[in-house]
């Protein structure tokens, strides 16, 4: 492996020839070859021997390839986008209000502040839960995701929805991922009484992005993840969908 600019990695072969390109990062405990792309031959083998107890994000192909040698899934997910200049948010979308008692701010909490409501809003039975210990996943997502550390810095449109005692209830984070807007997450927590505030407060956060000049934004939903549905219903558009596996 060498290392083809500041941030993209490429995989070579034992005779040295380039077979994958990706960008290094850390998912849940592992190191990740994130939005691997096949750019010479077969790379299954090189894979195997180079990426061995990786996390690995590509095409469906690709993922399928590395399940029949015994890979095992991790997520099967659907990118998404919207493009902010061609469909701009409602004007509406600049004047939303929340129910009485909550408002929005900026996301520059601590991290062990928005944690609560970030944990519960992906518990056990949740496609998208991390199955580590609550201190695993505050030190080894949370902490990291809001530092910039894993999917690029977290943009001014970020928001937290925080309650009259001032605890976080609900959070919308976008990142600069190698300067393309993406929600990193959208969560809140759980329960009929804060239902449909998540896609509020991201209606918030489109508005506010498209008024500081950003012209698109994007996203990645796990297949089975409802909230794919919210996402259309607000104009993202299926881009592309990869398996995310670890390699044996």
């Amino acid at each position: 492996m060498s290392e083809s600019d500041e941030q993209c990695q490429v995989l070579t072969d034992a005779g040295g020839t380039p077979v994958l390109t990706y960008l290094q990062g850390v998912r849940e405990g592992r190191p990740w070859a994130d939005l691997a792309k096949v750019v010479g031959p077969d790379p299954v083998e090189a894979i195997l021997a180079g990426l061995s107890g990786w996390a690995l994000s590509g095409s469906v192909e690709l993922g399928e390839q590395l399940i029949r040698r015994g890979a095992r899934i991790m997520r099967h997910a659907h990118s998404m986008r919207r493009n902010l200049v061609s469909a701009p948010p409602p004007p509406e979308w600049t004047t939303l209000t929340f129910p009485s008692g909550l408002r929005a701010v900026s996301c520059d909490r601590d991290a062990s502040d928005v944690f609560p409501a970030w944990r519960a809003a992906f518990p056990p039975e949740h496609i998208d839960h991390y199955n580590v210990s609550d201190e695993e996943a505050l030190t080894a997502e949370l902490v990291p995701l809001l530092a910039g550390k894993v999917l690029g810095p977290v943009m001014p449109c970020s928001s937290l929805l925080v309650d009259a005692a001032d605890h976080v209830i609900a959070g919308v984070i976008v990142t600069d991922r190698d300067g393309l807007p993406w929600i990193a997450d959208v969560f809140r927590q759980p329960g009929a009484r804060h239902a449909g505030l998540g896609a509020q407060l991201l209606r918030c956060v489109l508005a506010d992005a498209t008024a500081h000049g950003l012209t698109e934004i994007a996203l990645v939903v796990s297949d089975a993840n409802p909230a794919r549905r919210v996402y259309e219903k607000l104009d993202f558009e299926l881009s592309s969908t990869s398996l995310t596996v670890v390699v044996p």
